[in-house]
């Protein structure tokens, strides 16, 4: 008698007739050479995947001849460093020298600290929209007690606020490089310092300056420092960093 069991098989041999294939030796048509193959990719793929992620990246090796992780320096904005930098100090190591956050707000130490360096100094500061500026300095400070502009020519401002990192060389219109006193560190003048920063390095200004013929720094004429930083420079093998 055919059951209703045999109807539901029958049924579904019609709907399925290759239900039983996983089982047959036909339902892999690939060869053990097909099998090995791909398995020699797969394994070569996860190899390159390893191998990509052990290298590093070229942009961030530049960071390695910091002696000190910075706030402010990407690997973009270091290149832009090194494109600007006199060639007395292109190339060599990168020292931190002052940092808010390690030495504490207080330009008396911001100028003592300067006081390792006998070539140029690299003043990096940010306020706490994002901008970061700041400029090339002769060191050591050296404090005077009268207003009185020092530096030379090599003397630079830059910022970040225009999208990709800008520079501001002397325009020839004054030698107002920058001014250092125990209360007051400035840089450029004529109509406005280019930037200037109180003596406890918590606040700062910027504005269109005659020296560098710039304009505002910073996103606004007066701001809040969210760090300083004064790099110096020195001859030496870069250290490793992890």
């Amino acid at each position: 008698m055919y059951s209703l069991k045999d109807k539901v098989t029958d049924k579904l041999s019609h709907l399925l007739p290759n239900s039983n294939s996983n089982s047959s030796p036909q339902a892999n048509p690939c060869s053990k050479e097909d099998q090995t193959s791909r398995r020699s990719s797969s394994s070569s793929e996860v190899f390159e995947e390893a191998n990509e992620q052990q290298t590093p990246n070229n942009s961030n090796k530049s960071l390695l001849n910091l002696t000190d992780d910075s706030t402010f320096i990407s690997p973009e904005l270091y290149e832009f460093f090194e494109s600007c930098l006199p060639n007395i100090v292109k190339g060599r190591q990168w020292v931190l020298l002052y940092s808010t956050l390690k030495d504490g707000t207080s330009l008396r130490t911001l100028i003592r600290k300067s006081a390792e360096l006998s070539s140029p100094g690299l003043l990096i500061v940010g306020d706490r929209k994002g901008a970061v500026f700041g400029g090339l300095l002769e060191c050591p400070l050296k404090p005077t007690p009268k207003r009185k502009y020092q530096g030379t020519n090599q003397t630079f401002v830059f910022t970040t606020i225009y999208g990709q990192p800008t520079l501001f060389r002397p325009t020839g219109a004054n030698r107002y490089y920058y001014m250092c006193l125990s209360d007051l560190l400035a840089i450029g003048g004529g109509s406005n310092y280019a930037l200037s920063l109180d003596e406890d390095l918590l606040t700062g200004t910027s504005g269109p300056c005659d020296t560098f013929g710039n304009n505002c720094l910073a996103h606004s004429p007066e701001f809040e420092l969210k760090n300083v930083e004064l790099w110096g420079f020195r001859h030496g093998s870069s250290p490793s960093r992890g």
